[in-house]
């Protein structure tokens, strides 16, 4: 009996094979699917900011934060057995929400944290196999670590599978 393992805003989880793994509500925010085909497990973060950086004080939350939260699911899935160089990663979200203000760099938080995943998995030398980004509409994303497909619902415009 497999079941679906739910990732909420700001936060990360784990599923293996037969369980799959989703989140909702994906708008700026970023999907970040981190996976070991040969042990089909996989860890997913929804990311709502670029850097940690940018935290109001010093108590981080973690999974909230591109680089804090690649870095966990990185670490995590190695200490479950997974070696680095069998990681890859998928990613979906991202979106531009705020049509008026696209030229304000803040406004621009769904680029940024696409280009703040790109930047720390090529940091990890972990492979970004698909993606679907960017655009102005929300995602509910959900993968199965067995079959390594991520299925992408995006208003007005179905279903895709990367």
């Amino acid at each position: 009996m497999s079941e679906v393992i739910k990732v909420g805003m700001a936060d990360l989880n784990y599923a293996n094979s037969p369980d799959t793994i989703r989140t909702s509500g994906l708008g700026s925010c970023v999907g970040v699917i981190i996976y070991d085909e040969k042990v089909s497990t996989c860890g997913m973060a929804h990311i709502m900011l670029p850097h940690s950086s940018l935290a109001r004080n010093g108590d981080i939350h973690r999974p909230k934060y591109a680089d804090t939260a690649v870095e966990d699911l990185i670490e995590n899935l190695v200490k479950r057995g997974s070696p680095e160089y069998r990681l890859r990663a998928k990613m979906a979200g991202g979106a531009q929400m705020f049509q008026f203000a696209s030229t304000n760099e803040v406004m621009r938080i769904g680029p940024r944290n696409v280009e703040s995943v790109r930047e720390i998995l090529k940091s990890y030398h972990i492979r970004i196999i698909s993606e679907d980004v960017g655009g102005n509409s929300g995602r509910t994303i959900e993968f199965n670590p067995k079959t390594t497909v991520l299925e992408i619902r995006t208003i007005n415009q179905g279903i895709r599978r990367i």
